[in-house]
């Protein structure tokens, strides 16, 4: 269990996806380049086999903002996207918002 102080650390920010790409030589991993209002950042996410990369361009999608950056694959992702995966049949949602807002909207 979290305490709300812990939970009201994590920065989940509404951004735009501007470039999408495969990653060379894995099968899972797309790069994404999002804007989130106040930069444009680099993500690595699992999600090649849900999503082709034509269709996450403009896509809005919610991610976590403040986590530490991590090296994958030689590529440093600068936050998560937020996704939810099916318990049935393992599907993988990406989530964001119902109606676009502006990119770098805090989520609550």
């Amino acid at each position: 269990m979290i305490t709300i102080d812990d939970f009201g650390k994590i920065e989940l920010v509404v951004a735009q996806v501007v470039a999408a790409e495969r990653v060379p030589n894995a099968d899972r991993l797309v790069k994404l380049s999002v804007d989130t209002g106040a930069d444009t950042r680099t993500l690595v996410a699992g999600i090649a086999q849900y999503y082709e990369v034509n269709d996450l361009i403009g896509r809005q999608i919610v991610i976590v903002a403040n986590l530490q950056p991590a090296h994958i694959r030689g590529i440093e992702s600068q936050g998560m996207l937020l996704a939810a995966r099916d318990k049935e049949d393992g599907a993988v949602v990406l989530l964001g918002p119902r109606a676009p807002v502006t990119n770098g909207s805090r989520v609550s």
